[in-house]
């Protein structure tokens, strides 16, 4: 059942008492509820030091997204203090022991990655939104991930988030009327396949993603000074 909060902010108003004004508010600042804080007792107890990231799952139908994204994903773990296995080190070996695509990737047993990579942990990653969208009045470009972490010696998920990052997020002008955003939308749009917009969105996608520091987000690494510090 949908409750008209505006509908119950003018009952107050019209009964006119302090005491009603203030239950009212309360009742209010109640809806709001914060977000459930993430358990990391886990991800503190298995003490990562190394991360495996595998070859990103794509579910879009942009046959770029996978190297785009696989491309940009060991930054921000590395500046968050992990060692990460190059991607092509990676890339190359799992297409020397025969596995090609990212979906036959995922389905390598934990204790395998661990045998062959020697990492603490891998990275399972999904993109779920990749390339630009023509939406009449505008045009956006736009990256969805979503994440795991998987200790490889316990087989245990020590995290999991999602991040998304999109052209729209700098706004525009809505000057000209409707003929002047539908050009602009136009303009965007061939804007957006010539110089691959989407790029530079999956590194800011991958950073919100996997920076530590978030809420609910990534822990800082024994290779950052800011490893001791964390709650």
């Amino acid at each position: 059942m949908q409750i008209d909060n505006l509908a119950i902010l003018k009952n107050c108003v019209r009964l006119a008492t302090l005491p009603s004004v203030l239950l009212c508010a309360a009742w209010l600042s109640g809806c709001a509820t914060p977000p459930t804080p993430r358990d990391y007792s886990a991800f503190k107890q298995a003490k990562p030091t190394s991360v495996l990231v595998l070859p990103p799952i794509n579910d879009t139908p942009d046959p770029q997204a996978t190297a785009s994204v696989f491309a940009q994903l060991t930054y921000p773990l590395a500046e968050a203090g992990f060692y990460v296995l190059p991607v092509s080190l990676v890339d190359e070996t799992l297409r020397a022991n025969g596995s090609q695509s990212p979906a036959e990737v995922h389905q390598i047993a934990p204790a395998k990655l661990r045998e062959v990579f020697g990492a603490d942990c891998v990275l399972y990653v999904a993109i779920k939104r990749y390339g630009s969208v023509y939406k009449v009045l505008a045009s956006e470009t736009a990256v969805t991930l979503e994440a795991k972490l998987v200790d490889l010696r316990s087989n245990q998920m020590l995290w999991s988030g999602t991040a998304t990052a999109s052209s729209a997020e700098q706004g525009g002008s809505s000057q000209g009327g409707i003929v002047g955003l539908l050009l602009k939308a136009v303009i965007e749009q061939i804007a957006n396949n010539l110089s691959e917009r989407s790029h530079p969105m999956a590194g800011i996608a991958s950073q919100r993603l996997l920076g530590a520091g978030r809420p609910n987000g990534m822990l800082y690494g024994p290779r950052s000074p800011l490893y001791a510090a964390q709650p």
